[in-house]
């Protein structure tokens, strides 16, 4: 319902958008692993991480292919190939499926004149950050900050020290979405501070 009323409005006032930049995501899921995930758990994973972005699309992007132009940016995750299986098998399942069908679209829409990128975020230092590993901290014990190292550990470490902040994220997606960008299509960028340690 809530995408249909921010379509819906966003038509009749704006008369139409040139940028849809998807954002939302998260995940509510508990630790310990697979077996904790009920179908609840995977289903408000999937909704929140891959179905809210899909109806949404579904609702705008036709009248970018009516007018012959428009950008899209999906944001994923580095857990799409870089899971953490103890807490986000949920999540990073979701945005595996964020990170395909973005790409699928991207090859339907570019003829149609409407380009779509992704971008995957690693650690990001959000209030949703602080929520996760609290969330880790109740399934394993300990403090927020073994939590906190729990967390880098199964990253692997992060080679400029430090998580981005949201506004980093948020550059990358607006120049993705500028006409500086207007040859890069079906393409996805990560930015996660060197995280991520393979081609």
């Amino acid at each position: 319902m809530g995408g249909e009323a921010l379509a819906r409005t966003a038509i009749e006032r704006l008369g139409g958008i040139d940028i849809l930049a998807h954002v939302v995501g998260g995940s509510s899921s508990p630790g310990g692993g697979f077996a904790a995930l009920t179908d609840e758990h995977w289903l408000a994973e999937l909704n929140l991480n891959l179905l809210a972005t899909v109806r949404l699309d579904r609702l705008l992007i036709p009248q970018m292919i009516a007018r012959g132009t428009g950008t899209v940016v999906h944001v994923t995750s580095i857990q799409a190939t870089l899971p953490l299986p103890e807490s986000s098998t949920g999540y990073a399942a979701a945005k595996a499926a964020l990170r395909t069908y973005s790409k699928s679209i991207s090859k339907e829409l570019g003829p149609k004149g409407v380009r779509v990128n992704s971008v995957s975020p690693g650690w990001i230092m959000t209030e949703a950050t602080g929520d996760f590993l609290v969330i880790l901290r109740n399934a394993n014990g300990g403090t927020i900050e073994d939590a906190r190292q729990s967390v880098l550990d199964a990253l692997g470490g992060i080679p400029i020290g430090r998580g981005a902040e949201p506004h980093e994220v948020a550059d990358l997606i607006a120049y993705l979405a500028s006409d500086r960008a207007a040859a890069i299509h079906g393409a996805e960028f990560v930015i996660d501070g060197g995280t991520v340690r393979t081609v």
